[in-house]
């Protein structure tokens, strides 16, 4: 970015920040999600479900971390409010109320394509404003990536 005008900069810096801000929304989502699930899930496997999910929580608070801390490095805020997940995302469908594994894993797994619908975007996009940044995007989403996967073999039959 370095070999760009200001204003060219600016612009750059503004994209990015408008790629992130869903990405860094959704995450928090997906921490909140992942620690309703963490509580309430019942089973079988609730041991495994549960630890599980507490590391997804975990990871999904660094991958946000990392996404915002991008952003103001490069000189701007980051909008993680409460109404801003509350308005950018389904925060709202998870009920307090316990669950079986499967279903709750399944809710999970939708909080993830939550995000990586965004990130998938910012990816793509990033590439030509800001190699740097795309770098995040892609370590974010090969995490999760991973976690979807952990997540799933866990009610995954074949």
């Amino acid at each position: 970015m370095s070999d760009q005008s200001f204003e060219a900069q600016s612009q750059t810096v503004q994209k990015v920040a408008a790629l992130f801000d869903p990405v860094i929304q959704n995450l928090a989502n997906l921490a909140l999600v992942g620690k309703q699930m963490h509580w309430h899930v019942r089973g079988a496997t609730f041991i495994s479900v549960h630890e599980l999910l507490d590391e997804i929580v975990e990871h999904a608070l660094e991958h946000a971390d990392n996404a915002a801390e991008r952003v103001v490095a490069l000189g701007l805020p980051v909008n993680m409010t409460k109404e801003a997940i509350a308005q950018n995302t389904s925060a709202s469908s998870v009920e307090p109320k316990f669950i079986q594994a499967a279903a709750a894993i399944n809710i999970v797994i939708g909080a993830i394509d939550a995000v990586r619908d965004p990130l998938k975007v910012a990816v793509d996009e990033l590439g030509d404003l800001d190699p740097v940044s795309q770098d995040v995007a892609i370590g974010i989403l090969g995490a999760l990536e991973k976690d979807r996967w952990f997540l799933h073999a866990h009610i995954s039959i074949d």
